[in-house]
């Protein structure tokens, strides 16, 4: 569905990606995994057209979408569910999710309105509170939905349990199988990797821009390297 081949990214005269090459196959979950500053999110945001690459290949369904604006670029069915709250705080719950079918046909608002609120009961209860007086669990929901309605068919999540309690994480977590039971591809982006690890079938360790390490999820969780850098440290943590 998605393949990304010698991605080349940078700020100004400071790379942020080094040959980067990455897939995720229809109906799979593939999390992208490293350190604060290893390139995740530009990663992704290449891959939506909020960062230009400088040099490299990203397609999708077999078509270049590289030169693509980013509206064109969720059209084709790429959504993605930035790190943080990025809500519209003044308006309704209702009104947020409405933004996302923005391209969607209006008769669609509707159905779609309602098969989110099936996932998150919680935000049909909320529907007509104002988006920013909701928890920061409840705000994290409500941006996974929003992207819902767009009708994706690849998602992808940066950092979704950021900031959340160890409760509220399981919760968003099995929302997200939710979602790729569906039939939805995710790409995630995850500090806690035991976690990404553990929904995911295939994954990579993005160092330095470069991707030092790839394989089947349950693969890695066993790779003594990928334990000792990345899962050792979250369970202390969680």
């Amino acid at each position: 569905m998605l393949s990304v081949d010698g991605l080349h990214a940078a700020y100004g005269k400071v790379s942020a990606l080094a040959d980067v090459s990455l897939a995720v196959a229809p109906g799979q979950i593939v999390c992208l995994l490293g350190a604060n500053g290893a390139g995740k999110t530009t990663t992704l945001n290449c891959i939506s057209g909020l960062v230009a690459a400088s040099a490299g290949r990203i397609a999708f369904e077999g078509e270049d979408i590289g030169e693509l604006r980013v509206e064109d670029i969720v059209g084709r069915g790429i959504v993605q569910v930035p790190e943080g709250r990025e809500i519209f705080a003044a308006m309704s719950v209702e009104d947020n999710l409405t933004l996302g079918a923005w391209r969607q046909p209006r008769r669609r608002n509707r159905n779609e309105l309602q098969r989110v609120y099936d996932l998150f009961p919680r935000l049909r209860e909320r529907a007509a509170q104002l988006a920013g007086t909701l928890s920061g669990g409840e705000q994290q929901m409500l941006m996974i939905a929003r992207a819902l309605m767009a009708r994706p068919k690849l998602l992808m999540l940066d950092e979704p349990s950021l900031g959340l309690s160890p409760i509220l994480v399981r919760q968003v977590f099995d929302i997200i199988r939710a979602i790729h039971a569906s039939g939805i591809a995710i790409l995630l982006v995850e500090q806690n990797a035991r976690i990404a690890l553990d929904v995911s079938q295939y994954g990579y360790i993005l160092e330095n821009g470069e991707i030092n390490l790839h394989g089947p999820a349950a693969a890695l969780a066993e790779n003594p390297l990928v334990h000792e850098a990345y899962l050792g440290g979250n369970a202390a943590r969680h």
